[in-house]
C-alpha cells in the first residue's frame, strides 16, 4: 500500500518538484554540494531515486546513471540533462549489469516499503571497493517538518518510515553491507545571509550540538569476503641518523604475501646511515629485495612519498627505522588489509602498555589530543594518529596523490597527509594495536613544541576543509 501511495505522489508532484526545491534552494544546494564533495572525480556513480537529476548533474564523474520509478521524474531529468543517462527502474529490481564505485540513496530510504530488498539490490550493483552514501532526515525534526508543510514552506510528503542510525546500520548488515562512517549536517536549513553560513559551517559541527542537525549521513561498503589472494608488499623505511638500526630492520622484517621488498630512504643524516644502507644492500642483495635512495627534500613525509613512488608492491607499508614499532608486527597489518577488513590500516601505540622510555609524557598527551581531534574531524574513531606505521594499497595511494592538492602539501611527517587523504577517499580506516618499544639506538628526530605547533596548524587547516566547508 505504501509503495502505491508513494508512486502516485511522485508521478503527480514531478512537474512541481523543481519549483518546490527552489523555495528551499539553500537546503538542496547544501545537500548536493556535500554529497558531491564525497565523491572523487571520475568515479562511476549510480543514483537511486534520482528525481529530476539535479544531484547527479553536480557530481564530477566519468559515468553517471540515475534511476527512478517515476516515469514523469525521469522524463524531466532527461530533458534537463540529456548528457546523463536516466532510466525508469525500480530500486527493488535493479537490472543494470555494471558495478559502480559510488551508489547514492539521498533522502530516499524513508519512502521504501522493503528496505532490505533494496539494500540487497545495492549489494548486487557493488564491487568490493564500492561506497554507498545514504542521507536521511533526523526524526528529531519531524514536528518542525510537519509545521513547514502546513504553512507551505515544504513540499507535501507521503507517510515515511523514520529510521534511526541503528535501524539502517542493521538493515545494511543483513544485506551484506557495513556502515563505517556516520555524521550529521545542517543545523539551520533556511537561508538567512551570514546567519545560515555561521550556524551550518561552525556551530553545527560542534560536539553535542551536531546531534540536533537535520540531515544524517552514513557511508557503507560491502562486507569483505575472505579470500586467499596474495599481494606483494613494499615496506618503506625512512632513515635519518639510524645507522645502528639498518641491519636489524632487514633481518627482523618478516616476508609477507607473494613478495616483500624493503625500500630505505636516507634523509640528510649526520652519521654514516647512508653508507650503512649501501653496505647492507650489497650484503643481502641475493636473498632480499632491497631498493635504496636518498631523499631530495626534508622530513619524513618527503621520504615516505619518495619511497611510495619507487615501490613495486601492491601494498605499501611504512616502518620507522628506529624500530620502536616491532617489524614482527607487520604481518598483522598485512592480514588486515589483504583480507579486506580495512582499506587504510593505522597502528595504535596507546592500547598496550609501552616501554617506560618509549614515549615522553608530553608526547603522550599530544597524541591523545590529536586522536580526539581526528575522531571529531573525520567522523571515524582514532586512538593514535601519529603512529608511524601506516598501510594502504598502492592503487588507493595513487588516487590519494591525485587529490593531495585538496589539503595541500606541508605535512613534514606524512601521517596527516595519509590520514586526511584516506578519509577524503572514504576508505575504511581501522587501527591495529602494537607494542611500542624504547629505541635502542640514536635519538628522536621529533621536536615536541615546534612540530606539535605545526600539527595543530594542520588540524585547523583540515577542519576548515572538512568540517567548516
Amino acid at each position: 500500500m505504501l509503495r502505491k501511495q508513494v508512486f502516485s505522489f511522485f508521478e503527480t508532484i514531478a512537474p512541481k518538484r523543481d519549483s518546490w526545491k527552489k523555495r528551499n534552494f539553500y537546503y538542496w544546494n547544501y545537500l548536493e554540494n556535500f554529497i558531491s564533495s564525497l565523491i572523487p572525480a571520475n568515479s562511476s556513480v549510480l543514483h537511486i531515486g534520482s528525481g529530476t537529476g539535479n544531484l547527479l548533474n553536480k557530481i564530477n564523474s566519468s559515468k553517471k546513471i540515475g534511476i527512478d520509478f517515476s516515469s514523469n521524474m525521469v522524463a524531466i531529468a532527461k530533458n534537463k540533462y540529456p548528457n546523463i543517462n536516466f532510466l525508469v527502474m525500480e530500486a527493488e529490481n535493479i537490472t543494470l549489469k555494471e558495478k559502480f564505485d559510488y551508489i547514492i540513496l539521498s533522502n530516499f530510504v524513508g519512502y521504501l516499503e522493503d528496505i532490505d530488498r533494496v539494500f540487497r539490490e545495492v549489494y548486487k550493483a557493488s564491487h568490493s571497493n564500492t561506497k554507498i552514501i545514504i542521507t536521511y532526515y533526523s526524526f528529531f525534526w519531524q514536528p518542525v517538518l510537519d509545521i513547514g508543510e502546513k504553512i507551505g514552506l515544504r513540499m507535501p510528503q507521503p507517510q515515511q518510515n523514520w529510521l534511526s542510525k541503528e535501524d539502517i546500520t542493521n538493515l545494511l548488515f543483513l544485506s551484506g553491507l557495513e556502515a563505517f562512517k556516520t555524521g550529521q549536517k545542517l543545523l539551520f536549513p533556511r537561508y538567512i545571509p551570514l546567519v545560515s553560513t555561521f550556524l551550518n559551517k561552525y556551530i553545527a559541527n560542534l560536539p553535542i550540538i551536531k546531534n540536533l542537525c537535520l540531515t544524517n549521513y552514513i557511508i557503507a561498503r560491502p562486507i569483505p569476503i575472505e579470500n586467499q589472494q596474495e599481494y606483494s608488499v613494499s615496506v618503506v623505511i625512512p632513515a635519518r641518523n639510524e645507522s645502528g638500526n639498518i641491519e636489524n630492520a632487514i633481518l627482523r622484517t618478516p616476508k609477507m604475501g607473494k613478495m616483500t621488498e624493503l625500500i630505505f630512504i636516507e634523509g640528510n643524516s649526520t652519521d654514516n646511515t647512508w653508507e650503512k644502507i649501501q653496505e647492507m644492500e650489497q650484503k643481502y642483495k641475493d636473498s632480499i629485495h632491497i631498493q635504496i635512495a636518498r631523499q631530495d627534500g626534508k622530513g619524513k613525509g618527503d621520504a615516505v612519498r619518495k619511497g611510495f613512488d619507487m615501490a613495486t608492491g601492491d601494498i605499501l607499508m611504512i616502518l620507522d627505522a628506529d624500530l620502536t614499532v616491532p617489524p614482527e608486527d607487520l604481518p598483522k597489518f598485512y592480514d588486515a588489509i589483504a583480507s579486506g577488513k580495512g582499506e587504510f590500516i593505522n597502528g595504535s601505540r596507546l592500547v598496550y602498555n609501552m616501554d617506560k622510555k618509549a614515549m615522553r609524557p608530553l608526547n603522550l598527551l599530544g597524541n591523545k589530543f590529536f586522536s580526539l581531534m581526528f575522531t571529531w574531524l573525520l567522523d571515524q574513531r582514532f586512538k593514535d594518529t601519529l603512529c608511524g606505521t601506516k598501510v594502504i594499497f598502492k592503487k588507493d595511494y595513487e588516487l590519494l596523490k591525485k587529490g593531495r592538492k585538496f589539503f595541500g602539501d606541508f605535512d613534514p611527517f606524512g601521517d596527516f597527509d595519509l590520514i586526511f587523504g584516506a578519509s577524503k577517499l572514504n576508505l575504511k580506516i581501522i587501527e591495529i594495536p602494537i607494542r611500542y618499544k624504547e629505541r635502542t639506538y640514536g635519538s628522536t628526530n621529533i621536536s615536541r613544541f615546534r612540530h606539535g605547533a605545526l600539527l595543530l596548524h594542520m588540524c585547523l587547516f583540515a577542519a576548515k576543509k572538512i568540517k567548516f566547508m
